[in-house]
Formats: C-alpha cells, sequence, structure tokens
C-alpha cells in the first residue's frame, strides 16, 4: 500500500461515499475533496465536509497509518493546524491539534471496494519490465488514443524549455537556435552535447557571413571541434587549417576546448567529419533556414529541403589524410526523419507557442508519415502487444516509459487509471 494510492482513491471518490462515518461514528458528507496541492503541507486544500452536521472548509491529509502524523512531525507544523479530516487506511492512533481537539478520522479499507484494491496490488506487483505489461494491450484504444496525443505534447513542452532558454541565450535570434539544434541532432547521442558547444562557440553572425564559402564555414566548425590541431600533409587540411587561424584572428574569436568528438563505434557515414560537413553545407546553400524549416508541413518537403551531401573532398574521404572509396555522402531518409522528430517538430511547437498560433493536429500529422524509431524501449512495447504504427506513436511511448513507467506514477496515467477501475479485470 502506498499513499499515493490513498490520493487515487480520494481525489476520484473511489469509494463508498453514501454511509460514511469517522472512527467516532459520526456521519461524513463531502461536498468537496479539495484541490490535490502535490507541495508540502496537506495533501488536499480547501475542501468542504459536513461532518455530524457541521459544514467545515479546510485541509485533507492522508496517510496509510493515522500514527504517520507523528512519524512525519506534523504535529511541529502550523500548516497542518487547519486539517479538518484525516483520511487513513488503518487509525492505529488519535491525533490532536495544539488546542488538544481531535482531528476527525475517515478510515478508508471500510469503504473502497475490495476489487479496487485486488486490481490496484496486481497492478504494483513486481514488474520485470512496466507494472501493466500483461495487461496493456487490452487497454481501451480510445483511452490509448486520447493518452498518446496527451503524452506526445507533455514531450513537446520538455523539449520546448531549453529551446526558449536558447531564445534567451542568443537575444531571441530563431536561426542561431536552429543552428545549435540542428548541430546538436546532427552529433547524434554520441557528440550531439560537443556539436552543440561547438556551434554555441561560433557567433551566428559570422557562420550568416561566412556561409558563401563552405570552405570557411567547414574550417570554423572542424577547427573548434578539435579537428585542426595535429600536423598533417593533406592539402584540403592544411587549406581549413590557414582558414581556422584567420578567422579566429578576424573576427577575435578564442579556440574553445572541449571533449574530444568521437569516432569509435560509428558507422563511416556517422564519423563526425562527415556529419560536420553536412552541417556547414546545409548553411551554405540555405542562408534562411528557419523561415523554410518552419514551413514543412509534410515529410516529402523535408526530404526535399535536406538533400544535402558533404564537401567534394568528403566523397573519396572520411578522415583527413586516408583515402577511401568515392562515394557522395548524403543526408539519408532515416537521418532526416530524426531531424524532423527532434529537431523541427519541437521548434516548430515553440515557434508557434512564442507567436500564439495552434499548430497541434498539423505537428502529429507530419510525425505519423513517419516510421517509429527503432529502440529497445519501443522493441520492448511492441514485445507486449502495444506495436507503434508511425513516429507519433513511438514518442509517446518513450515519453510514458521515461515519464510514467521509470517514476512508477501508475496513478497519474490513464493506463494505470483505467486498470484500477473495479470492473476492469487485471490478469494475473
Amino acid at each position: 500500500m502506498k499513499e499515493d494510492f490513498l490520493h487515487h482513491v480520494w481525489k476520484f471518490k473511489k469509494f463508498d461515499t453514501l454511509n460514511l462515518k469517522t472512527s467516532n461514528e459520526e456521519e461524513i458528507i463531502i461536498i468537496n475533496v479539495g484541490h490535490y496541492l502535490e507541495l508540502s503541507g496537506p495533501d488536499f486544500f480547501n475542501a468542504q465536509i459536513s461532518i455530524a452536521n457541521q459544514k467545515w472548509a479546510g485541509n485533507v491529509e492522508i496517510h496509510i497509518k493515522s500514527s504517520d502524523w507523528y512519524a512525519h512531525h506534523h504535529e511541529q507544523d502550523s500548516a497542518y493546524e487547519n486539517v479538518i479530516l484525516h483520511v487513513v487506511w488503518e487509525n492505529d492512533a488519535a491525533i490532536f491539534r495544539s488546542d488538544n481537539s481531535e482531528i476527525p478520522v475517515l478510515e478508508l479499507k471500510n469503504y473502497v471496494n475490495p476489487e479496487t484494491l485486488s486490481n490496484y496490488q496486481l497492478l504494483i506487483a513486481p514488474k520485470t519490465w512496466i507494472f501493466c505489461e500483461k495487461q496493456i494491450k487490452d487497454i481501451d484504444k480510445f483511452i490509448l488514443n486520447n493518452w498518446q496525443e496527451r503524452l506526445f505534447f507533455e514531450r513537446l513542452e520538455r523539449k520546448s524549455k531549453p529551446i526558449f532558454e536558447l531564445l534567451e541565450q542568443t537575444n531571441q535570434d530563431w536561426e542561431a537556435v536552429l543552428f545549435i539544434l540542428l548541430a546538436k541532432n546532427f552529433g547524434l547521442n554520441t557528440n550531439g552535447e560537443v556539436f552543440m558547444k561547438i556551434a554555441q562557440s561560433i557567433p551566428f553572425s559570422i557562420v550568416r557571413k561566412e556561409s558563401f564559402e563552405v570552405e570557411n564555414l567547414e574550417a570554423l566548425i572542424f577547427g573548434m571541434a578539435g579537428l585542426l590541431e595535429s600536423e598533417k600533409e593533406d592539402n584540403y587540411f592544411k587549406d581549413l587549417k590557414f582558414r581556422y587561424f584567420y578567422l579566429l584572428h578576424k573576427y577575435q574569436l578564442k579556440a574553445v576546448h572541449l571533449n574530444p568528438v568521437q569516432f569509435f563505434k560509428h558507422r563511416p557515414d556517422n564519423f563526425p567529419t562527415i556529419r560536420l560537413s553536412q552541417l556547414a553545407n546545409l548553411y551554405h546553400v540555405y542562408h534562411n533556414l528557419f523561415s523554410k524549416i518552419n514551413r514543412i508541413n509534410d515529410l516529402n518537403s523535408g526530404y526535399n529541403l535536406f538533400q544535402i551531401g558533404a564537401s567534394a573532398y568528403w566523397q573519396n574521404h572520411y578522415q583527413f589524410d586516408k583515402e577511401s572509396p568515392k562515394k557522395k555522402k548524403m543526408l539519408s531518409k532515416s537521418f532526416i526523419d530524426l531531424v524532423v522528430i527532434n529537431t523541427i517538430i519541437p521548434l516548430q511547437f515553440a515557434y508557434s507557442r512564442n507567436i500564439g498560433e495552434e499548430a497541434s493536429e498539423n505537428l502529429i500529422q507530419l510525425l505519423m508519415q513517419i516510421q517509429p524509431e527503432q529502440n529497445a524501449v519501443i522493441d520492448k512495447f511492441t514485445s507486449f502487444g502495444l506495436k507503434s504504427k508511425n513516429a507519433f506513436e513511438s514518442q509517446s511511448l518513450l515519453q510514458l516509459k521515461n515519464e510514467y513507467c521509470n517514476k512508477s506514477k501508475c496513478l497519474e496515467c490513464a493506463i494505470g487509471v483505467e486498470l484500477l477501475k473495479s470492473n476492469y479485470k487485471i490478469r494475473k
């Protein structure tokens, strides 16, 4: 038994409310359960309750045992002086206010349907991965679909917070924010943070000025990444290094000292040299990229916009001084999908919020055109019978796992709440 279950039971009145009595046999009528605060102090604020025909307005505190009042030292906290009802599962001690008046107690175990309790106990039984893994595939589709939409926008809300922080740092320059976000995306999980810091180390006004010569952009980006620090015989390397130091002097920039970019465990097409060159070429081709990205409303438009490759030198190189068979290093559709999921959609969401427009339906439709991500979390949900048909569904499931399942927030999850209903049979 956990207190969050009792919070759920009280908040949604999941008990017999018709014949309630205190531990002293006084009649209880619940007019308003109060507001669930989830903050310090009593659990429910401004409840209205009639006890023995006397109407009270005040707070409600909930515990497993009434003696928890003393275990939590509430008798020393004036915030609990206005508690009008102590709701507990088991009443094992009388609780008094500072004026020696006894706080009325409602012992819930006498009023909760045994089937509701049984469902809760099965729901929180030891899990192998998530608590509801045996039942999740049987959840009503209407409830699941509505919950997935809520999860998706919760995920976008979380992703938009760093975007607004970057806006503050860049003096509300959406183009600069886009450059930083794309850099992080181009670095994938391994190099994402380093790529982001590289982008932040170059004022975007300089990116704008130097974007007409792709070699200058590559020189700046490669140099800040620490890829031009050694000595090599390669003429392209020497040219970039010369340009880099010239640009540092021209703009009075300081070289940054970052963690080295990682080649290890990457397929060659994901080597940082290739991804950084593709990023430089993207900004060489498009000089007002944000306006173009903000207009993307279908996947084909995204594919067309990102028809970008690495520079000519990298067509037969993956690293400096090491020639390889010639191959155009174009951005793949699967990589562009990741850019749409992790950069374009969060940015469009943040921008629409910023200007007070509604873009929810368009974002969902765009995401539904993308294949679901392939990772261990999505594979696990598939094994439980919850197969994602598109990236909208897989993004929702990632939010579900990270923010609800991993944190055991079953009673804040629409799936967990549905499984708790007494008419819903949880299977062992």
